[in-house]
């Protein structure tokens, strides 16, 4: 009886050690770099293009509606 129980608990030690050498691997390994197909910068150039509209004409809005000739 005694000799089963300890062939049961060394294979589970053998199992376990195996499963946490593969768990240790994997952890360990760097994590892929980040990509970027370029769509957020396209948006953010976009962005300033359309802030930079907006602010030119209410710039040039208020000259446009006085009465004043210049």
């Amino acid at each position: 009886m005694e000799a089963n129980s300890f062939r049961v608990l060394t294979s589970v030690a053998l199992v376990l050690d195996i499963v946490s050498r593969n768990v240790e691997a994997q952890s360990a390994a760097p994590a892929p770099p980040p990509t970027s197909d370029g769509t957020s910068i396209d948006q953010g150039i976009a962005n300033i293009l359309m802030l930079v509209a907006l602010v030119l004409t209410y710039l040039i809005h208020p000259l446009d509606a006085s009465s004043y000739a210049f």
